[in-house]
């Protein structure tokens, strides 16, 4: 069996983060670490990888881009391919090629830390804030490995993101704007940062309005057609319904549509529709969707820039950098202006 790093660094009893700078020469080892560590791998036969070595100091001239394949909704999907194309468009006039790479592995030598960062296949790291996990985060961090997150972490490194929380204030300041002041919420999950910052703008511009709805209107579903219309007939048939629902994006927005059309309910006189995210469905509903435009072509060009600062300066403080969304009004919440065409 071929002896890893992790054999190693058991064996030397010390960290795979040191096992690595040993690697790479670093002068934060000791030599009498660095003795004890290239020892051991005389004994065990250990060969390191030619990038790992005699590229120590060189680049390897790649970034990566972590990806979870378990998840299909992450990279099979219009979005994905945006942010593939904005870090193009950074790295590639840098004269660097994109790696992407699954974090599913079955075994320890198939830990992406293993196959790209000790061996130095790639000289940074890219990944939604799904797959690096605060664990892995500080890992990097001990091994001063740069890297960005697509989106928030809590962890100290670098992250870039849409501002939600703006975005979540502005689809409901809206939809106040336009008469409306009965307004729920659908879709998302309550584990998800992603829905806390837009539930937290949605909530926040209640407030300011001096709104307030049932808690039953602000409904955890997943956020697709499917379970949105169904959640929608239920909350559309009640007693006391809402006027209008800000929606987690456009997909939870058509299944609320094909609610409200199957109940009679007419849109936007009747009920207003925004929704999150541009893509892939809003102008083209009847009534076209009010949506928040995320760029995320803009979110890769913006990972992508972060990147290449940590990259040509390691030791450079981390950065957070939060993106403004775009609001695009359209017929389903133009309450305002289909009162005054009929009145």
């Amino acid at each position: 069996m071929k002896v890893t790093i992790s054999d190693i660094a058991k064996a030397a009893n010390v960290a795979k983060s040191t096992v690595s700078k040993v690697l790479n020469d670093s002068p934060k080892i000791s030599q009498e670490t660095k003795q004890k560590v290239r020892e051991i791998m005389k004994q065990m036969n250990y060969t390191p990888s030619s990038i790992a070595t005699g590229l120590a100091r060189q680049s390897s001239c790649n970034i990566g881009l972590l990806v979870d394949m378990s998840k299909e909704s992450e990279f099979l999907n219009q979005f994905f391919y945006n942010i593939i194309g904005g870090i193009e468009s950074v790295i590639a006039p840098l004269k660097y090629e994109l790696t992407i790479s699954n974090v599913q592995h079955s075994s320890p030598e198939g830990h992406f830390l293993n196959r790209l960062v000790f061996s130095k296949r790639v000289d940074g790291i890219i990944a939604n804030n799904s797959v690096l996990t605060e664990e892995l985060s500080e890992e990097l961090n001990q091994l001063e490995f740069p890297y960005i997150s697509i989106g928030e972490i809590m962890t100290p490194g670098s992250w870039v993101d849409f501002d939600n929380e703006a975005g979540g204030n502005m689809l409901t300041e809206h939809l106040i704007e336009q008469g409306y002041s009965k307004i729920a919420f659908i879709g998302g999950q309550q584990q998800e940062k992603i829905y806390t910052h837009r539930l937290g703008g949605y909530l926040s511009a209640l407030q300011q309005a001096d709104l307030t709805v049932p808690q039953q209107w602000i409904i955890n579903c997943k956020a697709d057609e499917h379970d949105s219309y169904h959640a929608a007939l239920e909350l559309l048939q009640r007693e006391e319904r809402p006027d209008s629902v800000v929606c987690m994006n456009s997909y939870v927005a058509f299944g609320v549509l094909q609610a409200a059309k199957a109940l009679g309910i007419d849109v936007p006189s009747e009920l207003g529709i925004a929704a999150f995210d541009e893509y892939p469905l809003s102008r083209y509903t009847t009534p076209p969707l009010t949506s928040l435009n995320i760029d995320t072509f803009k979110l890769g060009v913006s990972s992508g820039q972060l990147l290449m600062e940590r990259i040509r300066g390691n030791d450079a403080p981390h950065k957070h950098l939060l993106l403004e969304p775009e609001l695009i009004p359209r017929e389903s919440t133009m309450r305002a202006k289909f009162s005054g065409a009929t009145s």
